[in-house]
């Protein structure tokens, strides 16, 4: 099947992991890593940065299969978790720099075209979001709102 704006075909790029138990090597038991997460969310890291810092510093390979859950699922139990999940917010920053763009530069059809694309993508994922309650009661989508929020 094709891509939905991109008309190629393609394969995703997440395959399992070949482990299936927290290696001997590192340096970390499940409880400290779940302190090193809640520190981090703490200093405003976003999840996919946590993975990393993790990852890189601390040799944690897989947070899922060191403690049985996720990054996600660790700070939803500390009561920690953003309002707006992390996919959400990365496509709304993305649609503010277009328009910045776009507003300097009125002639570029090919950015207005693909600001068009990642409002589309916006839309779809607020469904979703609404139909799993992860987002706020009434919470709607638009460019001077999330000027508001992130700038």
């Amino acid at each position: 099947m094709a891509r939905i704006h991109a008309r190629t075909k393609g394969k995703s790029g997440s395959t399992h992991p070949m482990r299936k138990k927290h290696p001997e090597w590192s340096s970390l038991n499940p409880r400290e890593i779940e302190g090193r997460i809640l520190e981090l969310a703490k200093a405003e890291k976003s999840t996919s940065e946590i993975g990393m810092i993790l990852r890189d510093q601390y040799a944690v390979p897989d947070v899922k299969i060191a403690t049985g859950k996720t990054i996600s699922q660790i700070l939803e139990a500390n009561k920690i978790k953003p309002e707006i999940p992390e996919d959400l917010q990365n496509l709304i920053k993305t649609a503010l720099g277009l328009k910045k763009h776009i507003d300097s530069h009125a002639k570029d059809f090919k950015s207005k075209r693909n600001l068009q694309l990642t409002e589309s993508k916006i839309r779809r994922l607020m469904k979703y979001y609404n139909r799993e309650n992860r987002l706020p009661e009434g919470w709607k989508y638009s460019l001077e709102q999330a000027k508001l929020m992130f700038e």
